[in-house]
């Protein structure tokens, strides 16, 4: 399905929710209609490569702890 490209302040929206602990992926498909693997996409995109890996990491992380998380 072709999904036209987000404006630069829904993209920048986007990776703030993903970044913050306290948004999950569901909320982020509920708000802007797209998946954790599109969301994992743009982050890679937009974050340098360091920035990725620990956010990955720290997602990872607190996955393994929690039973709901992102």
């Amino acid at each position: 399905m072709y999904r036209p490209p987000f404006d630069a302040d829904a993209e920048s929206e986007i990776i703030a929710m993903a970044l913050s602990d306290h948004v999950t992926f569901a909320q982020i498909r509920a708000l802007h209609g797209i998946g954790p693997d599109e969301v994992k996409v743009m982050m890679r995109r937009r974050l340098k490569p360091g920035s990725y890996r620990a956010w990955r990491k720290r997602v990872r992380r607190f996955a393994d702890r929690r039973a709901v998380y992102k």
